[in-house]
C-alpha cells in the first residue's frame, strides 16, 4: 500500500459518501473547475485518478494525463471514456456494475406504465380545467409482451417487475444463453423476432457500432400502432428521425426517453413538442440511493488501484501490460 498523496478529479455532482471514504489520501479537484478540455489538458498531469460521469474523457486528456493511474466510471456505460487511449497508456478503467440498476429499471417501468395511461395528458387536462369526459382511453399493460432489446443487468430487473404485473416477457441478446435466462423471459433468435412478437419494447443494449441505429424504420413499423418503446440506454441506439415518423404516422402508440441522439437535445428537436412522448433528461440512473452506491463504488475502485490491485470492475484488464501505481 502506497503512503503517498493523490490528487483526483471528480465531476462536478458526486455523493460525498465516496470522496469522504478515501480522504485520508486524496485531494480533490472538481470538472466545474474547468471550463473547456484545453484547461483540462494543461493540468491533467497533476491527477492520479479521474472519478467521471457523463463528460466527455476524450484520448488528448489522457495522454497528457501522465500520471494517471485509474478511471474510475460513476455508472455502468463507458463510451464517454477514450478506453483505447487508456489501455495505451496502461491506465485501469473500471466502472460500477449494479449499483444503478434498480434505479433505471424501475425509471423505465414508470416510463411504459405513463404512456399506456397517458399521465401527462391527463395530468394537462385536468389542470386546464378539463375532466372525465370521455376523452381518454387508457391501456392496460397485463398480458401484453414486452420485449427487451438486450438482456443485461438492468434487463432483467425489468423483467422481474413486468412479470410481476403480469406481463409477457421477451428478450434478444445474441450473447445471453437460454439457460441463464429466467423461466418467464422467453428468449427469440432475432432482433426482428423480437419486434415482430413484441406489443411495447424497451432498450437496454450497450452502444457499440453493431447496435448504433440498431431500432429504425423496419423495427418500429414491427410493432403494433399502440406500442410504445422506452429507451433508458443510449439515444445512438435508436433512430430518432425514424422514430419521429412512427409517431407522426402513427405507427406506434409512444416513445419514452430518458437518452437521446444529441444531450441535451436541440431545442428544435421534434420529439420535444410531440404529444406522444414522455422525456427525462438522462436521469433513469439518478436516486439518491443509486448515486451514494454510484460514488461509494466508484471511491472504492480508485482505493483498490491505490493499494496495487486491480478493480473487479476492471474493463480494460486484458490489454493493460503493467497496471500499477506508479507510472
Amino acid at each position: 500500500m502506497s503512503d503517498e498523496t493523490w490528487e483526483v478529479l471528480l465531476p462536478a455532482t458526486i455523493h460525498p459518501a465516496g470522496p469522504n471514504s478515501i480522504s485520508d489520501f486524496v485531494t480533490f479537484r472538481t470538472r466545474d473547475e474547468y471550463e473547456t478540455i484545453e484547461e483540462l489538458v494543461r493540468d491533467a498531469p497533476r491527477f492520479d485518478a479521474i472519478i467521471i460521469r457523463v463528460s466527455e474523457l476524450p484520448g488528448d486528456v489522457i495522454d497528457a494525463a501522465t500520471n494517471l493511474k485509474v478511471i474510475a466510471k460513476h455508472g455502468v456505460g463507458v463510451d464517454n471514456i477514450d478506453i483505447e487511449a487508456a489501455t495505451a497508456n496502461d491506465v485501469v478503467v473500471c466502472n460500477t456494475p449494479g449499483a444503478n440498476t434498480r434505479a433505471v429499471a424501475e425509471h423505465t417501468l414508470t416510463l411504459l406504465l405513463a404512456l399506456n395511461k397517458q399521465l401527462v395528458q391527463v395530468d394537462s387536462h385536468v389542470r386546464e380545467g378539463g375532466w372525465n369526459d370521455g376523452q381518454f382511453t387508457n391501456r392496460e399493460v397485463e398480458g401484453t409482451v414486452l420485449g427487451l432489446f438486450g438482456f443485461g443487468a438492468i434487463a432483467r430487473i425489468v423483467a422481474a417487475k413486468a412479470d410481476g404485473i403480469g406481463m409477457e416477457c421477451i428478450a434478444y441478446d445474441p450473447y445471453v444463453d437460454a439457460e441463464d435466462t429466467p423461466d418467464y423471459v422467453d428468449l427469440v433468435p432475432t432482433k426482428a423476432a423480437l419486434f415482430d412478437e413484441a406489443d411495447h419494447v424497451s432498450v437496454h443494449a450497450p452502444l457499440t457500432d453493431k447496435t448504433h441505429h440498431a431500432i429504425s424504420t423496419a423495427e418500429l413499423e414491427a410493432l403494433p400502432n399502440d406500442g410504445v418503446v422506452v429507451n433508458t440506454s443510449r439515444g445512438e441506439l435508436v433512430d430518432e428521425g425514424a422514430l419521429v415518423r412512427a409517431l407522426d404516422a402513427g405507427t406506434i402508440g409512444g416513445a419514452g426517453l430518458d437518452v437521446f441522439e444529441e444531450e441535451p437535445p436541440a431545442e428544435d428537436n421534434p420529439l420535444l413538442e410531440h404529444d406522444r412522448t414522455i422525456l427525462s433528461p438522462h436521469l433513469a440512473a439518478v436516486t439518491e440511493e443509486a448515486m451514494e452506491r454510484m460514488s461509494v463504488q466508484a471511491s472504492a475502485n480508485v482505493q483498490a488501484v491505490y493499494n496495487g490491485t486491480l478493480p473487479e470492475s476492471t474493463l480494460n484488464r486484458d490489454g493493460l501490460e503493467s497496471p500499477s501505481t506508479v507510472r
